[in-house]
């Protein structure tokens, strides 16, 4: 994919991730206005459909689809970091260590937002693309796990993360093999040294 066509999928991605509250009709129609004028991909493709799929929903309707969605299977949360550490005493770490980076772009998240959330994670991809790019090939595996959850699921979520998948570069083989082990081995649980685990429906998304 082109360089310059990435942050625009990633912004994209990232409003379609965002709870759909009153201001959804805005944010899909921005969406769609500049998915429309993206060179032709997969992503643009795919995007399209989950556009094309929501277009005639009523807001609260579709709001309802999402909690149903992300907020009543851990399989299918919006947080990268928890399909790699669970709720463990390492992922403080891997928390922190996001949240550094982001202020060293200076990039501040709203209050009370983890830095994994997903949709924060692809706006800082969307305006800082070198570091946020990294960012989301570290946790591609973490990503390709939520697609397959929410294929499984029967969702149309599932198309807006696999048209962020396939802006990573290089080959997926691998990462596609580490997602299916961890759906067959599950998280880890341990629970020491860590808050109970969010929800992701109230947040807005990061700001600068």
């Amino acid at each position: 994919m082109s360089p310059l066509s990435r942050p625009a999928v990633h912004q994209a991605a990232s409003l379609l991730l965002t709870y759909p509250d009153s201001g959804w009709p805005t944010h899909l129609h921005i969406v769609r206005t500049v998915v429309a004028q993206l060179p032709l991909s997969d992503s643009q493709l795919l995007l399209r459909r989950f556009c094309d799929a929501v277009a005639d929903v009523a807001p609260l309707e579709l709001a309802a689809r999402y909690v149903a969605t992300f907020d009543r299977s851990r399989r299918r949360a919006l947080h990268l970091t928890y399909y790699t550490d669970g709720d463990t005493r390492r992922r403080g770490a891997s928390l922190a260590r996001l949240k550094g980076l982001f202020r060293k772009h200076g990039w501040e998240l709203d209050d009370g937002e983890l830095p994994d959330f997903l949709p924060a994670v692809l706006e800082f991809a969307a305006r800082c693309p070198e570091p946020g790019l990294s960012v989301l090939v570290e946790h591609r595996a973490a990503l390709e796990l939520l697609g397959h959850a929410l294929e499984k699921y029967r969702s149309p979520y599932a198309d807006v993360v696999r048209a962020v998948c396939r802006t990573l570069p290089g080959p997926a083989p691998a990462d596609h093999a580490a997602a299916l082990r961890l759906a067959r081995n599950g998280p880890p649980t341990e629970t020491v040294g860590l808050a109970p685990f969010p929800p992701s429906r109230p947040t807005e998304g990061a700001r600068r």
